[in-house]
C-alpha cells in the first residue's frame, strides 16, 4: 500500500526524540513536510528537520506555558501557510509519589496536565479553527496512553489521568466536526522503550515493564509511526474518533 503525504503540512509536537522523531520521520518518508517541535532538545531538532528534508523545520516551545503554545501554532502557520494534519505526542511522565510535600505533589500534577492535556487541548483549538476558516480537510492524531483505560502505577495518577483526558478530547472533537471535515483518532501505545521511560524500568526493571506484554520484545517508537501515517492519509477516516492500542498484547493478560 502506498501512502503520499507531499503537499501536506503536518505538525509533530515532542518530535526531537523518541515515539515523535519516529513519526515525524516516516511521515517525511511518505513526502509531508513537517513541524518538528521541540523543547531543549535544538540540535537534535534541527538535524532532524535536516534530514526529514521536504522543507521540513524546527519550532521551540515550552509547553509548560500557555503563551508558547499560542506563539508556536502561529509560528508554524506564518511559515508554512497552512496545516492539514497535527499530532499531539509530547508529554511528560514525572514520578510524584502520593507521600510527597502538598506542593510539590500539586506542582507535579499541574506541570503533568499543562503539558500533556492543556497543551494539547489549545493546539487542537487552534487546529480546528484553522480547518473551519479554511474549509479544508484536516486530522488530529493524539497520542495518548493505554493507561488512560487501565490505570497506571500510583506514582502516576496525573499521568495517567491527563491522557484520559485526552482520549475523551479526540471523541468530543470527532462527534462535534466529522461533518465539517475534521476528523480526530487516538492511538494508545502500551509501555514504549525511549529515553523518557528509562526512569520507569531504572525503579521496576524491565522485566517489570515487559512481563505482562504477549511479544517476545517491549514496543519501539518504529512500531507506532507506521500507524500514524497510515491515518494521516486519509484512509481510515471512518475510524475517526477511535482508539488504536499499539501495546504488544498487554490487555490480553
Amino acid at each position: 500500500m502506498y501512502v503520499n503525504l507531499s503537499g501536506l503540512n503536518v505538525l509533530v509536537t515532542g518530535a526531537s526524540r523518541g515515539i515523535g522523531k519516529a513519526i515525524a520521520s516516516k511521515l517525511a518518508e511518505a513526502g509531508a513536510t513537517v513541524a518538528v517541535h521541540y523543547n531543549k532538545n535544538v540540535r537534535e531538532a534541527e538535524n532532524l528537520a535536516h534530514v526529514l528534508g521536504n522543507d521540513s523545520q524546527a519550532f521551540q516551545a515550552d509547553f509548560a506555558k500557555t503563551d508558547e503554545v499560542n506563539s508556536l501554532f502561529d509560528r508554524v502557520i506564518g511559515e508554512f501557510g497552512s496545516l492539514e494534519i497535527l499530532i499531539n505526542n509530547a508529554g511528560v511522565a514525572i514520578d510524584t509519589p502520593i507521600t510527597e510535600t502538598d506542593k510539590k505533589w500539586i506542582d507535579s500534577w499541574n506541570r503533568t496536565m499543562m503539558i500533556n492535556l492543556n497543551a494539547a487541548g489549545i493546539l487542537c483549538y487552534r487546529a480546528i479553527n484553522h480547518f473551519l476558516q479554511r474549509k479544508s480537510l484536516g486530522r488530529i492524531i493524539n497520542i495518548t496512553s493505554r493507561a488512560a483505560f487501565r490505570g497506571d502505577q500510583a506514582e502516576y495518577l496525573a499521568y495517567a489521568t491527563s491522557k484520559g483526558g485526552m482520549v475523551a478530547m479526540t471523541a468530543s472533537i470527532a462527534r462535534a466536526y466529522g461533518k465539517q471535515g475534521i476528523k480526530a483518532f487516538n492511538i494508545a501505545p502500551g509501555f514504549v522503550k525511549t529515553d523518557m521511560s528509562q526512569d520507569f524500568i531504572e525503579k521496576y526493571g524491565a522485566e517489570y515493564a515487559s512481563g505482562d506484554i504477549s511479544l517476545e520484545r517491549l514496543t519501539e517508537p518504529k512500531d507506532i509511526a507506521p500507524m500514524v501515517t497510515f491515518i494521516a492519509s486519509g484512509m481510515a477516516d471512518h475510524a475517526t474518533g477511535s482508539t488504536i492500542d499499539i501495546n504488544a498484547g498487554s490487555y490480553v493478560h
